[in-house]
């Protein structure tokens, strides 16, 4: 078999990972795969494929910013089995429900709070989910938009400080974390706002999806307002210790396990038992998370060895276009790619090649950051290989089909890409703080 070039190399890799995912082979399994017989198709003979594969993973496995994400899924971890988490969504149930769609608001805000003391869009999806999931039957509603919220609400984990997708792209691009951080606030939130209206919208299109109606008091908010303390003061704990210089990005995620230990303790929560249910969900997580970014890592190095990346980055850079054409010829590459790529592995790749284009253009690198992290967010809930779809039928103990996951996403999918034509005509959206808070 010859090497493909050009339009067939990118025809080729499109049909192997499709028919890979259609014969229902797992993610991380389609990738490695298909980084083997695109190795192969392109080298034959002299591709050494186990000396490859080896090489990469044990590259990746000694990064010390990788720490971040088992420390993250731990910290949320230990949130759910103290029994944290479900308070917290008991006291958004009492803030939020009486909005058109009831708990489905409940589980963008608690998405949006966790994810403020969780760097993992992966662990935000996980542990709300696993608390919010017996809501369906309990009060009707419409499932697939139920999960639909569980999935889209997850993705705010890596845009709302602390986020490991920050910490890599401040890494990667040479930018100030604290800056990705406070630029990453506003547009979390106004993102997460944009959903609950979606939401409203699709309730009062088809009122029977919203359930039955939640009971909720001023009393009763008032009561459950200390459950909404212990996440926010998480959040105070990790992203302070990095503002006040005692911490890196990374260790902060560990002052964050211990912190939320100690909540654990003070709740009296914190046992044998406990404790070998947080390491055995933060081993499942973590073992499946990196698989699928270890794949993904070996598919992107072949991806760049037979000249795929550069000859897509090379095709658009030759097209002659203005700063603003070529702005949203890479959203349009980075939506395209999300569908088919693991997002933290599409973030090692992409950016790298793409930010110092855009930068040299005269776009900000902090405001770049958000940018890229909303694609990423974006890649999150399209399939084939949205993660958070993943997680999120992961959570279901009623069985279905992943199809009721991805039809309940779709609605957000179409808010993301609102809100990004938001954020790329309005970038002071991000800008505002880091500008007022750093100079």
């Amino acid at each position: 078999m010859g090497p493909f070039t050009g339009t067939a190399l990118l025809a080729f890799t499109g049909t192997v990972l499709l028919v890979l995912l259609a014969a229902s082979v797992p993610v991380a399994a389609t990738l490695a795969w298909l980084g083997l017989i695109l190795q192969w198709a392109q080298m034959g003979s002299e591709a050494r494929l186990h000396l490859a594969f080896g090489e990469i993973i044990w590259q990746n496995a000694v990064e010390y910013v990788l720490v971040a994400i088992p420390l993250f899924i731990m910290l949320g971890e230990i949130l759910l089995r103290a029994g944290i988490a479900e308070r917290m969504y008991t006291a958004m149930v009492q803030w939020l429900s009486w909005l058109p769609g009831g708990t489905m608001h409940s589980n963008i805000g608690s998405c949006a709070i966790f994810a403020a003391s969780s760097g993992s869009s992966v662990a935000t999806a996980a542990t709300v989910g696993t608390v919010a999931y017996p809501e369906i039957s309990r009060r009707g509603y419409n499932e697939p938009l139920f999960l639909g919220t569980l999935a889209a609400g997850g993705t705010l984990g890596i845009l709302i400080p602390p986020s490991i997708n920050l910490i890599i792209y401040g890494l990667l691009t040479d930018t100030s974390v604290p800056r990705l951080y406070l630029a990453g606030f506003i547009p979390g939130f106004v993102l997460a706002s944009l959903f609950m209206v979606t939401v409203v919208i699709f309730v009062l299109w088809r009122p029977n999806w919203g359930g039955s109606k939640v009971e909720t008091s001023w009393d009763g908010r008032v009561r459950t307002l200390p459950h909404l303390l212990p996440p926010l003061g998480i959040f105070v704990v990790v992203v302070g210790s990095i503002y006040a210089g005692w911490a890196t990005p990374t260790e902060a995620a560990s002052v964050g396990v211990v912190a939320s230990l100690l909540l654990a303790a003070s709740f009296r929560a914190l046992n044998i038992n406990m404790l070998r249910e947080v390491f055995e969900g933060t081993l499942k997580t973590t073992a499946m998370i990196m698989l699928i970014i270890f794949a993904a890592l070996f598919l992107n190095f072949v991806l760049g060895m037979v000249g795929m990346t550069a000859q897509l980055v090379g095709f658009i850079e030759n097209l002659g276009m203005s700063p603003m054409q070529t702005l949203w010829v890479f959203i349009v590459f980075y939506i395209v790619v999300g569908c088919f790529m693991e997002t933290l592995s599409m973030l090692i790749t992409t950016t790298p090649l793409i930010v110092p284009i855009l930068v040299a253009m005269g776009f900000d690198p902090v405001w770049l950051g958000i940018l890229v992290t909303l694609l990423l967010e974006t890649a999150l809930i399209t399939p084939p290989v949205g993660v958070n779809l993943y997680i999120v039928h992961g959570i279901r103990t009623g069985g279905g089909s992943m199809n009721d996951v991805i039809v309940g996403a779709a609605p957000f999918v179409v808010t993301m890409f609102v809100m990004i034509a938001i954020l790329v005509y309005f970038p002071s959206l991000a800008l505002f703080l880091p500008t007022l808070v750093m100079g």
